[in-house]
């Protein structure tokens, strides 16, 4: 669901955005797109992957809730399920109030998507099998993972 403002925004007004709910968004286009509720199943694999990846990177490493500033033709933002830092890209990141990786600084490691079912026509769908992949292979994130 896209949510009407009078203007596209910027990233820094998305970063700093709050309606009074506990809705997600990403910022597509300096529009924002709400995200979906989780599925049980989504929460689940997102926590075996980051128990798995606690004894490989460490906490420090592990990023959830974090954005990626990505490029296109407005200002634009993903919130990946599950990122895995770079020791720079995890310095970068730290401490910051409102968490986002901006462009041109060194990227993650690991960028993972969970992709809720629905059909090829959706928004959603052509969000994470089209937008997405395109979106980190042009910011050069070395590994982006969709799992389905």
């Amino acid at each position: 669901m896209t949510v009407t403002t009078d203007r596209r925004l910027t990233l820094e007004e998305y970063l700093i955005y709050d309606d009074g709910t506990d809705s997600r968004y990403e910022l597509v286009d300096g529009v924002l797109v709400a995200m979906g509720t989780e599925s049980t199943a989504n929460l689940q694999i997102a926590m075996l992957l980051i128990e798995a990846f606690l004894s490989l990177v460490g906490r420090k490493r592990i990023g959830i809730k974090q954005k990626i500033e990505v490029r296109t033709q407005f200002a634009t933002a993903r919130d990946p399920d599950l990122i895995i830092h770079s020791e720079p890209s995890s310095l970068a990141i730290r401490g910051r109030r409102e968490a986002c990786l901006f462009w041109g600084e060194l990227n993650p490691l690991l960028v993972v998507e969970i992709v809720s079912p629905g059909a090829e026509s959706s928004d959603n769908y052509q969000r994470h099998y089209a937008q997405k992949p395109k979106e980190y292979g042009d910011r050069a994130i070395p590994e982006f993972w969709q799992i389905d």
